[in-house]
């Protein structure tokens, strides 16, 4: 199988080429680097020509919902458009759990993305799963002043990232399957306290305050509503598993 792979250099993309590549499988990025822009979709045609299944696993770093829309709405128009172009007959994305109960800007992107796909006439699959272990680190950076990271209190329950491309390359495999159950971490776990465990192992000397995100947001980010809720896959790295393997 051909698989092209849309955010093929971030935190899930790199591990979606090597899972790929491990099965026997063709991964090829759509990147920049070759020619491709998703969000102006130059490139794209020519680059998905024999290829079997495109996994979109690409993001923004833009909270507001005006860019992540924009974002989230363009990529995923382009690569279904140059995807039936090219004859790619299945279109896999990831997306994130919980995001129907969270107003936030970002989450409104995702979900526009999954209503273009299942709009759409290309086969499809999704598969929502909650923030990676990686996320502990990527939230010390969210808000820093000085020594001082002030990390958003939330519930979560992380998965390892490695897992959530088996998943994905298990769906490219396995042909359109619409939205599948939620894939979670084994364990529910406050944000706050996984930044400072990270930030013990690996002595960056920062301190972690937890704080109130306003609004409903904050609100149901606080309750859980990023945790699944209900039954359905859950992945085998614990964080302290994860942390210790990358310390």
């Amino acid at each position: 199988m051909k698989l092209a792979v849309a955010g093929a250099t971030g935190v899930v993309g790199t591990h979606v080429v090597d899972v790929a590549r491990e099965r026997g499988h063709e991964a090829v990025a759509l990147a920049r680097s070759v020619g491709v822009d998703l969000t102006s979709g130059a490139g794209l045609v020519e680059r998905l020509a024999g290829v079997d299944a495109v996994v979109d696993v690409t993001s923004t770093a833009s909270q507001r919902r005006a860019v992540a829309e924009a974002f989230f709405g363009g990529v995923t128009t382009n690569l279904i458009d140059a995807g039936q172009r090219a004859g790619v007959g299945h279109h896999v994305a990831l997306s994130i759990v919980g995001i129907d109960d969270v107003p936030s800007g970002y989450y409104r992107g995702k979900l526009l993305q999954e209503r273009l796909l299942a709009a759409g006439a290309q086969p499809w699959s999704v598969l929502r799963a909650t923030q990676f272990h990686e996320f502990a680190e990527q939230a010390l950076h969210l808000a820093a002043v000085g020594p001082f990271s002030f990390v958003p209190r939330m519930l979560s329950q992380p998965v390892a990232a490695r897992e959530v491309a088996e998943a994905l390359v298990d769906l490219a495999e396995a042909g359109p399957s619409g939205r599948v159950p939620d894939l979670a971490g084994p364990e529910r776990l406050d944000v706050p306290s996984l930044s400072r465990r990270l930030v013990r192992a690996r002595g960056l000397g920062r301190r972690v305050v937890g704080v109130r995100l306003p609004g409903a947001a904050g609100r149901a980010m606080r309750s859980g509503a990023l945790t699944p809720g209900s039954d359905g896959p859950r992945g085998r790295t614990t964080f302290a598993e994860w942390l210790a393997s990358t310390s």
